[in-house]
């Protein structure tokens, strides 16, 4: 290759890793933690560590960004910043918890995080607020981005946006009466259509089997089904009225899946009474592009490429759409006062 004329230097891929590890270590981030923040794998992360050029640059770009070492224009990564910095937020709220605390998610977690797209309202945190508590779909006991009313507990601002964070009562003497992982959220919300959750998983906190050997089948469904209602929900109430529909975009992040195997275990009912293998993976990110408009009708659609990709972690493949959508119409035709 002839030499550069415009004098830009080349690309010193171990030194760029080196210097990752560097800040990774200077901010007290363990590998897991630092994989969370970008939204990769743990294996990911690894890999990158290990200085191997497999990566994705889109994944590479991740990992660079959570350690301040990519220079982007404003506006750039927004989604990522925003995420980066609620688990950031989460991690010092629950750092001083006990060991082993329900509140530190001990067996594994999964994340929600969306944005709309599009021409917002810009409404005050007051008003933001109360369209988040008209958000709420209420087809299950414990729906995704509740609004919790009682003072001890109700969602307070923070550095400008909406934050809710469910402790543990090893953490302050509330009476919550729940006090286990799936019971833990941590939210946070942002006036221009931004939205995070993080939340343990209820198969943890079962006494019939040990905690972190299953996932039911039907939970991630009626997750991501909730999650994707209060997307479209949140959108139709922040909407320009004289401009088109946002569009959601969606992730989900299920970790620690190492040694859970597939259990239909929730639903007794359910059509998905399918067991895979163990996890192959520790983790798996699921990402979606929808319209807010229609998201109702087509939720089962939406949400069927998500699930088949989870149950491919567990050896499960051909997952049959319709079993999905029977799963979903349960979820649309349950509703809790």
């Amino acid at each position: 290759m002839p030499e550069n004329p415009r004098g830009i230097a080349r690309l010193n891929w171990r030194a760029l890793v080196d210097e990752t590890l560097r800040r990774r270590k200077a901010e007290k981030l363990t590998q897991r933690e630092h994989a969370a923040l970008a939204g990769i794998s743990v294996p990911t992360m690894a890999a990158f560590e290990r200085g191997e050029t497999t990566l994705t640059l889109s994944k590479a770009l991740d990992i660079l960004r959570v350690v301040g070492l990519v220079d982007e224009a404003a506006g750039d990564g927004a989604q990522e910043a925003f995420v980066r910095a609620a688990l950031i937020r989460w991690r010092g709220l629950t750092e001083r918890l006990p060991e082993g605390s329900p509140g530190r998610f001990p067996h594994g977690w999964y994340r929600f995080d969306y944005c709309l797209e599009g021409v917002l309202k810009s409404p005050d945190l007051t008003a933001f607020e109360d369209i988040l508590r008209k958000s709420v779909t209420r087809h299950t006991g414990w729906p995704v981005f509740w609004v919790p009313q009682r003072p001890d507990i109700a969602p307070r601002e923070v550095d400008g946006m909406i934050e809710c964070w469910l402790a543990p009562s090893d953490n302050a003497d509330i009476d919550r009466g729940f006090d286990d992982a799936a019971h833990c959220d941590f939210w946070r919300a942002a006036p221009n259509g931004r939205l995070f959750l993080i939340r343990g998983y209820q198969e943890d906190s079962q006494e019939t089997f040990s905690p972190g050997t299953i996932m039911d089948t039907t939970l991630p469904i009626w997750r991501m089904g909730e999650a994707l209602l209060h997307a479209e929900k949140l959108a139709s109430l922040m909407r320009q009225n004289d401009r088109a529909a946002p569009a959601i975009r969606f992730r989900a992040l299920f970790s620690g899946l190492t040694g859970r195997v597939l259990r239909s275990w929730a639903n007794p009912l359910t059509d998905l009474l399918v067991e895979g293998h163990t996890a192959r993976s520790d983790e798996a990110v699921l990402e979606t592009v929808i319209p807010a408009e229609g998201v109702t009708a087509r939720l089962a659609e939406y949400i069927f490429p998500l699930v088949s990709s989870l149950f491919e972690r567990f050896g499960i493949a051909g997952l049959s759409e319709s079993r999905v959508k029977a799963e979903v119409d349960r979820l649309l035709n349950g509703r809790i006062s």
